[in-house]
């Protein structure tokens, strides 16, 4: 097999999420092409499913897509430092509130390999509980208009192929938790 060897790595643009990156790969057959891609820290997203097989949603802005979507518990893994476990803890109190006490780690995924390197870590959060009012986080910009719902499995499964839900990194969670829950 080749091996695609970088001759150069050029950071085009930096900002707050995303590094742009534009790298000299080497090809099969001895060309040099360039590539460009966003660098990112990845992700973690949550599937926080209660004792009643709801999972709970969440309705955010977003703003590349300029509309409102529907999507589970995710944030970026921006803390230096910070575990993968405990950055998906954090994000479930911050977004939604909740603790959990049983959490189940279900994989790894690249989000858009063509154009970035982030990987999003999926985790199924059970045995919920709320976080007490004086300790919740205050959330800003986007996030203090979000929407939090408790959906059933199978109508959240079912909105996916109505479209209600579009969200890939929703769409890909709620199949890993539901295999999870389902086989085991």
């Amino acid at each position: 097999m080749h091996e695609y060897e970088i001759t150069e790595s050029q950071l085009i643009y930096e900002g707050y999420r995303y590094e742009l990156r534009k790298d000299g790969v080497v090809m099969s057959d001895g060309t040099v092409h360039q590539r460009e891609y966003f660098q990112d820290q990845g992700a973690v997203a949550i599937v926080a499913v209660d004792d009643h097989e709801r999972v709970m949603l969440i309705r955010q802005y977003r703003h590349p897509a300029r509309q409102r979507l529907w999507e589970i518990p995710a944030g970026l893994r921006d803390v230096a430092g910070e575990s993968p476990d405990l950055t998906a803890r954090r994000e479930l109190a911050e977004e939604t509130d909740l603790r959990a006490a049983r959490w189940d780690y279900l994989g790894s995924f690249y989000n858009s390999p063509g154009i970035s390197d982030e990987q999003v870590m999926y985790y199924l959060a059970r045995d919920l509980s709320t976080v007490p009012d004086a300790q919740r986080y205050e959330r800003k910009e986007e996030e203090a208009e979000m929407e939090l719902r408790f959906w059933e499995l199978d109508k959240a499964l079912a909105a996916l192929d109505s479209g209600e839900i579009v969200n890939g990194v929703c769409a890909l969670g709620l199949f890993l938790a539901t295999r999870r829950l389902r086989l085991g």
